[in-house]
């Protein structure tokens, strides 16, 4: 089923999957105040839905995403320096809703991902990108920096690539992002749903509780020193143990049948 209450992203959801389309193709679907605002409304409305158990962001058309749409950093720029940060401070909040939903999040990269656009391929869990797509931080060309998306895209690709990559902006293939681990997989264009399906099928036949509380794992461990730790992830597995949904998934597996989760 398609919602239609956004001017410039589409909502569809389907057998448990909530799809997020970046809707603009006529501007390469870059972003803008609208677009930011309706991303953040829509990952909210989907984190909600108890039958959404897995989220896909794409982009209709032929790009993934363009970026920032430069109209709208020119009239941003023009405006007070208030605004201005009103403004990035939206797109940072956008970027963290898209890390932090508790439901496990693909991107399906079906086309060009410059600047923002790969920042929100950053923020997904999982990205999978057709052999065709180039990538860019190309935002040092226009004299700006990758702000608000760097903290993602350093937890995606590391210091010294992003190091390469932001200070040179020099466009790399879907190969390249791959080897460096910007995108998990890379396929073929016709190969490219396939994959995306095999990956949901994979995410949905685990337990919902277990994977928000993985999510979880994954981005506070690392900020973490050890004693602390310690103590955390013990406190995590001897709760997920006594948990309804753990009981269950044990229960299946000894009595060699599906989990209720994924009937």
């Amino acid at each position: 089923m398609m919602e239609k209450s956004y001017e410039t992203i589409r909502v569809e959801r389907s057998d448990r999957v909530g799809r997020i389309w970046l809707d603009r193709p006529d501007v390469r679907n870059a972003f803008n105040a609208v677009m930011i605002g309706e991303l953040r409304r829509a990952l909210r409305t989907l984190a909600g839905e108890p039958d959404v158990r897995v989220i896909v962001l794409s982009g209709r058309g032929s790009s993934f995403c363009a970026g920032a749409d430069l109209a709208w950093m020119q009239d941003i720029a023009r405006s007070s320096r208030d605004e201005n940060l009103r403004e990035s401070l939206d797109l940072a909040a956008c970027l963290y809703d898209l890390y932090t939903v508790a439901k496990p999040t693909i991107a399906r990269v079906n086309g060009p991902a410059i600047g923002g656009g790969i920042g929100f391929v950053s923020a997904c869990d999982i990205a999978v990108a057709t052999t065709e797509v180039r990538f860019g931080l190309s935002e040092v060309k226009i004299g700006l920096v990758p702000a608000a998306i760097s903290p993602y895209v350093l937890r995606r690709i590391g210091e010294s690539r992003a190091r390469q990559y932001v200070l040179t902006g020099e466009r790399f293939d879907a190969r390249r992002a791959e080897e460096i681990g910007l995108v998990n997989i890379a396929v073929g264009p016709e190969e490219l749903d396939p994959k995306v399906d095999e990956i949901i099928a994979s995410l949905l036949s685990s337990g919902p509780e277990a994977i928000a509380k993985a999510k979880e794992l994954l981005s506070r461990v690392p900020g973490m020193d050890l004693s602390e730790a310690k103590r955390y992830t013990a406190e995590m597995i001897a709760g997920l143990r006594v948990s309804a949904e753990a009981q269950e998934g044990m229960a299946a597996f000894l009595e060699k049948r599906r989990p209720k989760w994924s009937a």
